[in-house]
């Protein structure tokens, strides 16, 4: 057995750089905090053992950060790190494994990785079965998360399922103005926006509004992606001014409270440009759209369905504008990152094919 010894100036200016890190993340300054989360690996590395937890710590940490700015493929790269570590070191049930396997799976699902995804929720899963109460708030995250790989695959039915555990779970731990309870709502709201049923959408998504409202800041980011949604299902439902006014809204608290550089600014250009597209407005519509993509290239992974979305948008324009073989150009982009990430059933690849038989018939 040997002896560690510790620098504790090393240790000192080591415990104020994560302290940094920490406010600067907290406050959405995440290349600062990165900075600081890195000099402080820096530090552990050269004075730690190669499996101490305050590694994992580290790595974790800076994972997050990656997280928080989009950057999901270097996110895991660190999440990866981490769990190697706590799955030497800690017993296989530890709370502290579940919640790796859950970050790991997250960025997986961000990733468009959803089978991975789906693997490493039921590892977390696992340990939640034989450590926690049937009715634990953690299995309602879990059930929460869940269900969203299930949406992002299009299994909409599957995805109702555990979103509505989770609402169950959480209905019966939380009071009414909890804000993981407008989550809850939010979430089903948006998923009956996808099935269609825009009425059910819009009364969960009028709850969740309504419990943000109350114990939220004005410029709150949670409260920016309610407003968000609830454009979504007036853009669906045809009320096109009222979805712009909500989208609006939403990039209003964006550009008080996210990076430029984030992928979310691509999805709130996005949404913008479908609601001119929507009122006819087709060179506003490409001009957001343009805006979107050129965020969305540089932010998210080549193979992302969000990218699929935006050259989707774009290629609907270009039809609309009678500019066919530029239309096709586009679809086909998205129809190619679809089929790599989703079902041959998914509903978004019916379309795409239908809209691409549509506009050679025109060329």
């Amino acid at each position: 057995m040997y002896k560690k010894y510790l620098c504790f100036e090393s240790v000192r200016v080591n415990f104020s750089f994560t302290k940094l890190g920490l406010e600067h993340e907290r406050k959405g300054e995440y290349t600062q905090a990165l900075s600081y989360y890195e000099q402080d690996l820096e530090i552990k590395l050269k004075t730690l053992h190669t499996d101490h937890p305050d590694l994992a710590i580290c790595c974790n940490n800076i994972a997050g950060v990656y997280d928080s700015m989009g950057e999901y493929s270097k996110a895991l790269v660190f999440y990866e790190k981490s769990l190697d570590i706590k799955e030497k070191i800690l017993p296989p049930n530890h709370e502290e494994l579940a919640s790796c396997y859950n970050n790991t799976a997250g960025v997986y699902d961000n990733l468009g990785e959803y089978s991975n995804a789906l693997l490493f929720y039921e590892k977390s899963h696992g340990i939640f079965q034989k450590t926690l109460a049937p009715d634990h708030p953690n299995l309602a995250t879990y059930y929460n998360n869940v269900g969203l790989v299930y949406r992002n695959m299009g299994d909409y039915s599957k995805a109702l399922e555990f979103y509505e555990k989770d609402l169950e779970i959480n209905q019966k731990n939380l009071p009414r103005d909890n804000p993981s309870l407008a989550t809850s709502y939010n979430n089903i709201g948006s998923l009956y926006c996808n099935m269609g049923e825009y009425a059910k959408a819009l009364k969960y998504h009028e709850k969740g509004v309504s419990i943000k409202e109350k114990i939220l800041a004005p410029n709150d980011p949670s409260l920016g992606n309610s407003y968000n949604n609830i454009g979504l299902v007036y853009d669906k439902m045809g009320e096109y001014s009222k979805a712009l006014e909500f989208y609006e809204k939403s990039l209003h608290i964006k550009e008080k409270t996210v990076s430029p550089k984030h992928p979310s600014w691509g999805a709130s250009y996005n949404n913008i440009g479908s609601a001119h597209y929507h009122m006819g407005d087709y060179s506003k519509a490409l001009a957001f759209y343009d805006k979107s993509i050129d965020i969305s290239e540089k932010t998210l992974p080549p193979n992302h369905l969000d990218l699929a979305t935006s050259y989707n948008n774009i290629g609907s324009v270009y039809d609309k504008m009678g500019e066919y073989s530029t239309a096709l150009s586009f679809y086909r982009r998205s129809l190619e990152i679809f089929e790599k990430s989703v079902p041959e059933v998914h509903p978004c690849v019916l379309e795409l094919k239908k809209n691409i038989e549509l506009v050679k018939r025109k060329l």
